[in-house]
């Protein structure tokens, strides 16, 4: 039997015909070459989907290297368990190959298409928007009750922006990122020829999602950050800014329902759903988004993209702002403060709306596609017979 070493080398000259010194340029194109190496090697199959995943596969196209990509979850375990990582000549870093190509697969499958070159300047554009969010909000508050400094009666925020005015414009800019990100998660998902999903693959791949599962390194005990030590920090401060999330759309999906169905107008009681859900929310992610950016300031070089940094920590920084400005907007709602804090608030509200499609938020609904193709895929047989499930 040959060496696994020599048995690389032919993996890797028969990938791309040339030497394993020089990786490719594309990222497609390196992430294949990392690929084919970790097909010959299988050291890391239980870490992770992309694993065994990759198994079924003897070649690698760019629509092969769009679904891996997208179901790593860059949780870290296999760069320092990989015995080719740098600096040996193969140079073999699967999180960062794979961040890179997610980078790009967000602007490939953005809608409309022009506005994927967003992704590649994300931090200004997220700047821009918040700025430009705030500005509107505040000249609309100056224009219509006069100043930004009055209490209003009851704390009842429709005494500065009516009830029509904030549905007239947050309903249209949320409605276009929802189909834009929709149209983004056809494109992808055509692209996979998944076959088709029944209840115990949506099941799976639903239960995935909501434990995030794959940051939970392959043993359970965690992903690795700064070191090789193993941590699940960033799995539960994901699980916080996540369900923060669904808690503040479903406070605010309450509140539709209270105004439009049983005829009660805002302001609510602190102790009533909407309110109770919305703070809980809020501080979930603060928490969870302290918490990320913390740890994507101390992630170590080799782990990610340098390119795509920018854009993690300005949608960490917008969720946050967007927290603790609806947190302040809630403790101080009947203070004069408050027009100036709902202004603000508003305005980076429509500046996440604004900038979902195309931004970091991407990552979650084509992570979510390619869980869902995997949980489909490995209850087919593998053709190649090469590896058991």
């Amino acid at each position: 039997m040959q060496p696994l070493e020599t048995l690389i080398r032919q993996a890797q000259a028969a990938a791309d015909g040339a030497p394993v010194v020089a990786p490719a340029a594309a990222p497609e194109n390196e992430a294949a070459r990392i690929l084919q190496i970790c097909n010959a090697c299988r050291y890391c199959e239980g870490f992770c989907a992309v694993f065994p995943a990759m198994t079924r596969r003897l070649a690698f196209g760019d629509a092969d290297v769009h679904y891996l990509a997208n179901l790593c979850h860059n949780c870290g375990a296999c760069l320092y368990a990989c015995q080719y990582a740098p600096p040996h000549e193969f140079a073999v870093n699967v999180p960062q190959a794979m961040a890179r190509v997610r980078l790009r697969t967000y602007g490939l499958y953005a809608w409309p298409s022009a506005f994927g070159r967003l992704y590649a300047r994300n931090g200004l554009v997220v700047s821009l928007a918040l700025a430009i969010g705030i500005a509107l909000f505040l000249v609309l508050a100056l224009a219509l009750s006069g100043t930004l400094w009055r209490a209003a009666p009851g704390g009842s925020f429709y005494e500065v922006f009516s009830h029509e005015l904030m549905a007239g414009i947050f309903a249209p800019v949320f409605l276009f990122a929802l189909g834009a990100l929709g149209v983004g998660v056809r494109r992808f998902w055509r692209e996979l020829a998944p076959g088709a999903a029944g209840a115990a693959q949506a099941a799976e791949a639903t239960a995935a999602v909501a434990t995030l599962k794959y940051l939970g390194g392959g043993h359970g005990d965690g992903c690795n950050n700064d070191d090789d030590r193993f941590s699940l920090a960033r799995r539960h401060f994901h699980q916080a800014t996540f369900y923060g999330f669904l808690l503040c759309f479903l406070s605010t999906s309450v509140a539709t329902l209270y105004h439009y169905l049983l005829r009660l107008e805002a302001p609510y009681a602190y102790t009533s759903l909407p309110v109770l859900l919305g703070i809980a929310g809020g501080i979930g992610i603060a928490i969870g988004t302290l918490g990320l950016g913390w740890l994507n300031l101390r992630r170590h070089p080799l782990q990610g993209d340098a390119q795509q940094k920018p854009m993690d920590l300005g949608f960490i920084a917008l969720l946050l702002f967007i927290a603790v400005t609806g947190l302040a907007l809630a403790a101080w709602r009947t203070s004069a403060a408050m027009p100036t804090l709902l202004a603000i608030h508003l305005g980076a509200v429509i500046a996440l709306f604004l900038t979902l499609p195309y931004g970091k938020f991407a990552h979650g609904p084509l992570r979510a596609a390619a869980l869902l193709k995997w949980a489909i895929e490995r209850r087919q047989p593998n053709r190649l017979g090469l590896a058991d499930d």
